[in-house]
């Protein structure tokens, strides 16, 4: 009696097991499918920050104030209305300049450089000579020639003759401060991580390991440097030393960039690899003033009509369960710390640009 009552606990257990798994999923498609209607594709959204603003400081008055004030304060806002109304109707009122906000929130290979083009180039087209852009930037470093696009794409704007603010609150660390130098003026928090003007590249090497197994590794390159340094192979001094000079080469492109667009560093200086706090950062020139994106925002709004734009690209419901499912699996690319900024004297720092990861032909 029991091994039956066991027996019967067991295949219970199972059975719960198999209805709250099919309950799950029966829930994580629908919420899929709610989530996947709607037009696929691309949209640009636009948002009007000084309405969202306004609207978060009345709802808070709104509990502040007595009844009496509260009258007064409706009586004043429908009066402002109607002036303004009237003055947009006899073309009196004002036109203030506008100032975008974009957000940039870098991983290592810089993947969010195909939303920001479009970003830019949309408003590019409707952006008038007393307009500005302001990005949002956080980001450690990654991959050269991805940071080297997304640098350029920032260029765009200040080639067109529009003063380009960059605002970092948290990091903008080597490919990271490759983007936030070309702006007109780069405002940092007091301890957001700026600089790291350096290069860096590291690969495991098991050729011991499988020389030990005797597993050879063949390799055939017709160009004498098509490959210097593998991972399976055995490494000779000549590959080292031209793996070495081809950082060195990446490391003065990046002093080059970075003293074009920013005359007055003293490039050597800051160009060790080093990272600094944004008070030091300021008193190295690396950053113009301290302030975080918020403040500047604020004060932005008394004088520019801000706008923040986004790019966005809309999955259809095939694509969505494939990315949940692979979330799920723990597939998704960019789990533990690659691409993200590690402090010196961790085991590992893709702080600086990775030059392993350099785009060849195979």
């Amino acid at each position: 009696m029991q091994e039956l009552l066991l027996q019967y606990g067991l295949y219970l257990a199972k059975t719960l097991t198999w209805v709250v798994a099919i309950g799950a999923l029966i829930v994580l498609i629908a919420n899929l499918i709610r989530e996947g209607r709607g037009q696929v594709g691309e949209r640009l959204e636009v948002k009007h920050i000084n309405e969202r603003l306004k609207d978060m400081a009345e709802v808070l008055n709104l509990d502040l104030m007595s009844d009496g004030e509260h009258k007064t304060a409706e009586k004043q806002r429908k009066a402002d209305a109607k002036a303004k109304k009237k003055a947009a109707k006899l073309g009196e009122e004002p036109v203030k300049p506008r100032l975008f906000v974009l957000d940039f929130d870098g991983d290592i290979e810089a993947s969010q450089v195909g939303a920001l083009r479009e970003e830019i180039s949309a408003l590019l087209q409707v952006a008038r000579p007393d307009d500005a852009v302001l990005v949002r930037l956080e980001s450690g470093g990654g991959i050269v020639h991805s940071y080297g696009l997304a640098a350029s794409q920032l260029k765009r704007i200040r080639d067109r003759g529009y003063r380009l603010i960059v605002s970092i609150d948290k990091v903008a660390a080597s490919g990271g401060y490759m983007m936030a130098c070309v702006a007109d003026e780069i405002v940092a928090a007091p301890f957001a991580v700026v600089g790291s003007i350096g290069v860096v590249a590291q690969m495991p090497n098991f050729h011991r390991l499988l020389d030990k197994h005797q597993v050879d590794v063949e390799l055939h390159t017709a160009g004498e440097y098509k490959r210097t340094l593998t991972m399976f192979g055995e490494n000779t001094d000549a590959a080292r030393a031209k793996f070495k000079q081809e950082l060195e080469e990446i490391h003065s492109l990046f002093k080059a960039f970075v003293s074009d667009n920013r005359k007055q560093l003293a490039i050597e200086k800051v160009a060790t690899g080093e990272h600094w706090y944004g008070t030091q950062a300021q008193e190295l020139g690396l950053v113009d003033r301290l302030q975080t994106s918020d403040d500047l925002l604020l004060d932005a709004v008394k004088e520019r009509e801000v706008y923040e734009v986004r790019y966005r690209v809309k999955r259809g419901l095939r694509e969505q369960v494939i990315g949940t499912l692979s979330r799920i699996a723990g597939l998704r690319s960019g789990l533990g710390v690659a691409g993200k900024w590690a402090p010196a004297g961790m085991a590992q720092s893709l702080s600086t640009l990775d030059a392993s990861r350099l785009n060849r032909l195979p």
